[in-house]
């Protein structure tokens, strides 16, 4: 009768000599409490700045992505809801009260909006053209490469450009704690103690990066759908307006 409880004694004591003995020589919190990088990818086990390294790599070598959110810049915000991939992107923009769509096909781009986008502050001392403005209403406008807005606009189609500008932490890096987004385990790194950004970089299968809040009020941004692929391809005829060499002035 005496036999077993000595049994699970002897066993208990030396289940705890054994975790004395991990604890003490890999650094993990102790027994029965659980590790949060078991089953990840391994990166939460990583110094910041090599896991900001990874999750660039990684959303560098992606086909496609799903970016939205806000981003503030040059004193303006835009909320931004984007699908990139290599040869261009899809999606909208909303900047100063108007959302226009923006679509590229490889190096050629288009951009829809309501006709109030195009009317240049009609009724407010402009010289809105009211004519041109519902000739485009609605309509995919093809932006002519030698326009200025074609580089500003395609900026917002450019994965690569897009994703070098963000994903940049400033000051000293740090992790910042274990943390979860919609349903992914994640490890923070913190830019400055998070003065300089944060940025939640996933534990599940590929580092990518999941939410990025940008350092001094700059923006919150999340990323999705990494690798998913969706379709690219140009508006119909019926649909598209060639305004010729120049957009009008907005």
């Amino acid at each position: 009768m005496t036999a077993m409880p000595q049994a699970r004694t002897r066993r208990s004591a030396l289940v705890g000599a054994m975790c004395a003995l991990v604890v003490t020589g890999t650094g993990l919190t102790g027994c029965g409490e659980e590790d949060p990088n078991a089953g990840t990818n391994g990166v939460g086990k990583l110094p910041a700045a090599k896991i900001q390294a990874e999750t660039r790599a990684a959303a560098k070598s992606a086909d496609t992505v799903r970016l939205s959110g806000n981003v503030v810049a040059g004193g303006n915000t835009y909320k931004l809801d984007m699908r990139l991939k290599a040869d261009g992107g899809t999606g909208s923009v909303t900047a100063e009260g108007a959302t226009f769509k923006l679509l590229r096909v490889g190096e050629e781009l288009f951009l829809m909006a309501e006709a109030n986008f195009w009317n240049n502050g009609k009724g407010e001392g402009g010289k809105g053209d009211a004519a041109a403005a519902d000739k485009l209403d609605g309509k995919y406008v093809k932006v002519p490469q030698g326009d200025p807005s074609y580089k500003r606009f395609s900026g917002f189609t450019d994965k690569d450009v897009l994703l070098d500008g963000l994903l940049t932490l400033h000051g000293s890096l740090k992790t910042d704690g274990h943390h979860e987004q919609s349903g992914t385990r994640t490890i923070r790194i913190a830019g400055d103690e998070g003065s300089g950004g944060t940025l939640d970089v996933s534990l599940e299968g590929k580092p990518y990066p999941l939410l990025l809040v940008r350092g001094g009020g700059a923006g919150t941004l999340t990323f999705a759908d990494w690798g998913e692929d969706f379709a690219l391809k140009q508006p119909a005829k019926d649909e598209t307006v060639d305004y010729g060499r120049g957009l009008p002035t907005s």
